[in-house]
C-alpha cells in the first residue's frame, strides 16, 4: 500500500504543478486566439504579479485574500496598459516583429524588477493560509498548498467558462477571436476587446504566480516556468482553452512521476518526449482543430 500512496502523492504533486502550467498556458491561448500573437512575456507577467502580491502581503502586511485580489487587479491593469502602449502600435507588422517585442518585454520586466528596492534579485516566499500544512486522509498525507492550487485552478476555469459562455463581453471576445472583421462590423470595439483579453491573460498569470509562490518562491527568474507552460499549450492544441488545461496537467504529472521513478535528469526531458510523441500522431495537438488551406 505504501507504493500506492507514494504514487498518489506524486500524482497530486504533479497535478498541482500542472495546474500552474495550465494557467500560464491559458494566457498564451487567450491572447493567441484573439490576436494571433504569441506572447512570450506571459511567464514574466506571472513573475511581476507574484512580486506585486508579495508587496501587498509580505511588505505591507495586508490580509492574504485582499492582497491577492489587489495583485490580480494591478497585474490586469498592467496587461491592459501593455497592450495599449506597446502592442497596439505594432499591430499589422510581421508576426516575427511582434514576437520579438514580447520577448523584449520579458527582458525589460526582469531588469526593472531587479532594480526595484524591496524586490531586487533576492528570493522571497509568500505565506498562504495553507503554507506548510498537510491534509491527512488515513495514511495518505497531502500538502494543503498542492490541494489549494488544484481547487483554485478549478474555480478559475469555472469562472472563465461562465464568463465566456454567459456574459455579453465574453461572447463579444469569442466573436472577436473567431472573426475580427465581422465582429467590427457588428459594432464590437475590437481594439478594446484585445486590451481586455491582455488584462485577463495577465490576471490569470498573476493567479498562477501567487499559487506557485509557496512552492517555487518568488524571484526574477520565476517567469521561466513558461518554458514548460508553452509546450502544455502546444500539447493540448494551441488555440484550445480546454486543451491548455489538459496539456498542463499531463506535463505536470509526467514530470512529477519521472522525477520520482526514473533516474536523475529524466524529469526535465520526460514531458518533451511525450509532447513529441503526441505531435507525431496528432500534429494539431490533443484538442486542436485541423487547419486546411486551399492553394
Amino acid at each position: 500500500m505504501d507504493v500506492f500512496f507514494q504514487f498518489v502523492q506524486q500524482v497530486v504533486s504533479g497535478m498541482a504543478i500542472g495546474c500552474v502550467y495550465a494557467l500560464v498556458a491559458l494566457g498564451f491561448v487567450l491572447i493567441y486566439k484573439a490576436t494571433e500573437v504569441v506572447n512570450f512575456a506571459q511567464g514574466d507577467l506571472m513573475m511581476v504579479g507574484a512580486f506585486i502580491a508579495y508587496t501587498f502581503i509580505g511588505i505591507l502586511g495586508l490580509n492574504f485574500w485582499l492582497g491577492a485580489f489587489l495583485a490580480v487587479v494591478c497585474t490586469a491593469a498592467f496587461g491592459y496598459g501593455l497592450d495599449r502602449t506597446v502592442i497596439r502600435p505594432i499591430v499589422g507588422q510581421p508576426v516575427f516583429a511582434i514576437v520579438m517585442v514580447t520577448i523584449g518585454i520579458g527582458f525589460i520586466a526582469r531588469a526593472v524588477v531587479s532594480m526595484i528596492p524591496g524586490w531586487g534579485v533576492d528570493t522571497y516566499t509568500l505565506e498562504t493560509p495553507f503554507y506548510q500544512k498537510t491534509a491527512e486522509l488515513g495514511t495518505l498525507i497531502l500538502s494543503q498548498d498542492h490541494l489549494a492550487i488544484i481547487v483554485a485552478t478549478m474555480l478559475i476555469c469555472a469562472v472563465m467558462f461562465g464568463f465566456f459562455r454567459y456574459t455579453r463581453l465574453g461572447v463579444a471576445m469569442q466573436a472577436t477571436s473567431q472573426n475580427q472583421l465581422a465582429a467590427y462590423y457588428m459594432g464590437i470595439p475590437v481594439k478594446n476587446v484585445f486590451s481586455l483579453i491582455w488584462a485577463i491573460s495577465a490576471a490569470t498569470a498573476c493567479a498562477a504566480g501567487i499559487l506557485l509562490a509557496p512552492i517555487a518562491f518568488i524571484h526574477t527568474n520565476l517567469g521561466f516556468i513558461a518554458i514548460k507552460a508553452f509546450p502544455a499549450a502546444v500539447l493540448g492544441g494551441f488555440g484550445s482553452i480546454p486543451g491548455a488545461v489538459v496539456g498542463g496537467l499531463i506535463i505536470g504529472v509526467i514530470e512529477s512521476l519521472a522525477g520520482f521513478y526514473l533516474p536523475e535528469g529524466f524529469k526535465d526531458v520526460a514531458a518533451y518526449v511525450v509532447l513529441l510523441a503526441v505531435l507525431v500522431f496528432k500534429p494539431e495537438g490533443l484538442f486542436g482543430a485541423v487547419g486546411r488551406k486551399k492553394v
